[in-house]
């Protein structure tokens, strides 16, 4: 299943092209970080690297495939000896035995390239529409154990967040809009306006995503002019479906014309429920300056909405996905802490794993627990800042 990976073979600052892990499935450096410094590698060497043998092949598969057409194009010596087995695995993602984990990491590395290139990416229909579709697929295959490793990443700061919570806010209104009355080719189109939403200011996204400090003016101006900027850079990438530019648009305007950058009055149900996933993935964020909100606090607010009336949206939204939603944190009766990990027909009363014992210890396996057993009932939601051990995300895949 895994192959030992020579980091002395990866530069420092180049990205790594596969998901790095240690033999007990830890992952210990995500697809496209870098190795920062030589203290960093040695660090890494500590716990033994190792990649997935599918990773291993479709990475040397990538780097001698370079290699020959570097030959072919008579390349000299000089820059073929300089290529780097940091070389893009463009295959990752097309891969049909791919599992959520691995998918999501290659899919959150796609993403995140394509929206931080914008008007300068190549092919990017093709590239995002491949990517789109994929998905689609995932999150009607594997819907829970998609959101447990999407909102385990967005708590993840290591990682660009403008991608995570593109990716988790598209998940999220493919959750929810099959109920919602919208048409299928309504619904897809849904699904990429939430991808896409915010590549008007992907780079400053991250950017604000790891600042303590509030906003200053340039900021603001780039916040305020994203919608317009981002459907601008889509049509010059040549998308030209007139809903889906006007989704992302219209992304912030409201009902009540408060919203920007037009302050014009939508009530468009698409766009309601754009607005509600990019609100919920952005609350339970954890920021530099900030904890990520309860996500059952944010769910109430989404229910109440914002005349502080009931709100049928709303209350179709928590019912997909729950008070506690598959990768957030909770702490039971008992006084154990654990991963939400599978959603139920109940929304207090979700699937989880216990992780820490009740004396604050970590436990050596995951340990299902019956929420709806008085012993073991949820008692409060944790921000991912109050959880001090760090949580194998293939163990809770297996063990779901």
């Amino acid at each position: 299943m895994y192959k030992s990976l020579p980091l002395d073979a990866i530069a420092l600052q180049q990205p790594v092209p596969v998901n790095v892990w240690d033999p007990k499935g830890v992952l210990l450096l995500r697809k496209g970080e870098a190795i920062t410094s030589e203290q960093h590698r040695g660090l890494l060497m500590l716990h033994s690297p190792v990649v997935l043998e599918a990773d291993w092949r479709a990475w040397n598969y990538s780097y001698t495939t370079e290699l020959d057409r570097m030959v072919r194009d008579n390349v000299s010596i000089s820059q073929i000896a300089s290529l780097s087995h940091a070389v893009e695995v463009p295959n990752a993602v097309a891969r049909d035995d791919v599992g959520p984990l691995e998918f999501w990491s290659d899919a959150h590395a796609s993403l995140g390239k394509l929206l931080l290139q914008g008007e300068a990416a190549t092919q990017f229909n093709e590239r995002f529409e491949r990517l789109a579709a994929r998905a689609q697929g995932m999150w009607r295959s594997v819907p829970d154990d998609s959101l447990l490793v999407l909102v385990q990443l967005l708590f993840d700061a290591r990682v660009g967040y403008s991608a995570s919570h593109a990716l988790l806010s598209a998940g999220l209104c493919a959750l929810v809009s099959p109920s919602t009355g919208l048409s299928p080719s309504e619904q897809d189109t849904l699904f990429r306006a939430a991808l896409s939403m915010n590549i008007g200011m992907t780079r400053a996204h991250d950017a604000m995503a790891r600042q303590s400090a509030e906003l200053n003016s340039a900021q603001r101006q780039a916040v305020h002019e994203h919608p317009v900027r981002g459907a601008a850079m889509l049509r010059a990438l040549g998308v030209n479906d007139p809903f889906w530019l006007q989704l992302v648009e219209e992304q912030h305007e409201r009902a009540d014309g408060s919203g920007y950058p037009a302050g014009k009055l939508v009530t468009d149900l698409a766009q309601r429920l754009l607005q509600m996933a990019d609100v919920y993935a952005a609350c339970i964020s954890p920021r530099e300056g900030r904890g990520g909100l309860l996500a059952q606090q944010v769910a109430r607010e989404l229910y109440l909405g914002p005349d502080r009336q009931p709100d049928p949206l709303g209350a179709l939204f928590i019912k997909h996905i729950g008070f506690y939603p598959p990768g957030s944190y909770v702490r039971l009766a008992s006084g154990e802490v654990a991963v939400v990990t599978r959603r139920t027909s109940k929304a207090n009363a979700p699937q989880v794993l216990a992780i820490v014992g009740r004396q604050g210890m970590p436990l050596g396996e995951p340990r299902a627990r019956d929420t709806q057993d008085p012993q073991h009932e949820i008692k409060a939601g944790l921000p991912p800042g109050d959880v001090r051990v760090v949580v194998n995300i293939p163990r809770l895949l297996s063990r779901r």
